[in-house]
């Protein structure tokens, strides 16, 4: 498998239970630029678990892995599997602020601990010549100076990480749920953009309530890459407009109908090996976001969807409440 040039103008955020290999494949069906992310995976996961979780297909290029944990010996052996596995880039989770993820000492609370993500990052780095990169907050708790930040950005940029996506938010490891997280703290865009100022060698991406790809064009004249996350799955359609507007390709041409049909291969192929005809779907039901008949679309897939033998001519007869323009 090829590793392909990375580039971040533009990516899916890693989103747990979501961006799996069924939704990467759909969300690739619309894009061809944007990078696409794994869900978190654990180190431990990768290193003990019965499952194989770092397998993908190579036209979900270009995809980066993101991995959880605080061990540095462990996140060397899983970058050099990554690297193996021929991912496009590897990724340190220093944001999520579940209490699962606490418990385990890794995620946002590792913020306050920069020298120990430096050493993951050296650990990973030695391991690999796939890009090493770190996604974090802009503070945890009451440490959420701009000081705080950048003493978190220079012990990582020490080591010779160059590669960072800021979460505009602060994360409340305390009082809050992960979903209040993701929603209650404040968004500061001008500190992100700030860091990029103070460190315009450093490739800087902003995460954090981006909706709109006009949004993602104003992120762009002030910093390197726009990470887009529930908007994304929620209105899948948004990434057709990416590789035009972001990165001046060609114009999508496909209706709604169209890339929805160019996934009954893919269908078909995964449900021959046993894959479950719902957990393919599950990622498309919002392809017709704002459009006429999408609720009746939504209503048929998920209530016939998840029934055992389900196949395409459920999603068939969805599609049948959205006129076909």
């Amino acid at each position: 498998m090829t590793t392909q040039a990375l580039d971040r103008r533009f990516s899916v955020a890693p989103m747990l239970d979501w961006t799996d290999r069924h939704c990467r494949t759909f969300h690739r069906k619309l894009s061809k630029h944007a990078v696409l992310y794994t869900e978190m995976i654990t180190t431990g996961a990768i290193l003990f678990g019965k499952g194989d979780y770092l397998a993908f297909g190579e036209h979900e290029l270009p995809v980066a892995l993101q991995l959880g944990g605080s061990d540095p010996e462990a996140l060397a052996k899983c970058a050099k599997k990554a690297d193996e596995y021929g991912y496009s880039e590897i990724n340190l989770n220093v944001g999520c602020p579940s209490d699962r993820v606490q418990n385990g000492r890794f995620g946002a609370c590792l913020m306050a601990e920069p020298q120990l993500v430096a050493e993951c990052i050296a650990a990973m780095k030695a391991q690999t010549n796939v890009p090493v990169t770190v996604k974090t907050r802009i503070g945890i708790d009451e440490q959420d100076s701009y000081e705080f930040l950048t003493t978190l950005i220079e012990a990582i940029k020490d080591v010779g990480c160059d590669d960072f996506i800021i979460h505009a938010r602060k994360a409340w490891l305390q009082g809050l749920s992960p979903k209040e997280n993701r929603e209650i703290p404040p968004l500061d865009y001008p500190r992100v953009y700030q860091l990029k100022k103070d460190y315009p060698d450093l490739h800087i991406s902003i995460n954090g309530g981006v909706k709109t790809i006009e949004e993602c064009q104003h992120h762009l004249t002030h910093i390197d890459g726009v990470m887009v996350g529930r908007e994304a799955y929620s209105n899948p359609f948004m990434l057709s407009q990416v590789d035009e507007l972001l990165y001046g390709g060609e114009a999508f041409t496909q209706t709604r109908h169209e890339v929805v049909r160019s996934m009954y291969d893919y269908f078909e192929a995964q449900m021959s090996e046993g894959a479950n005809f719902w957990h393919i779907a599950r990622h498309m039901l919002g392809i017709f976001q704002n459009q006429p008949g999408a609720r009746g679309y939504r209503r048929h897939l998920s209530e016939n969807g998840h029934k055992k033998g389900s196949g395409i001519e459920v999603m068939e007869k969805a599609l049948t409440f959205v006129p076909e323009l």
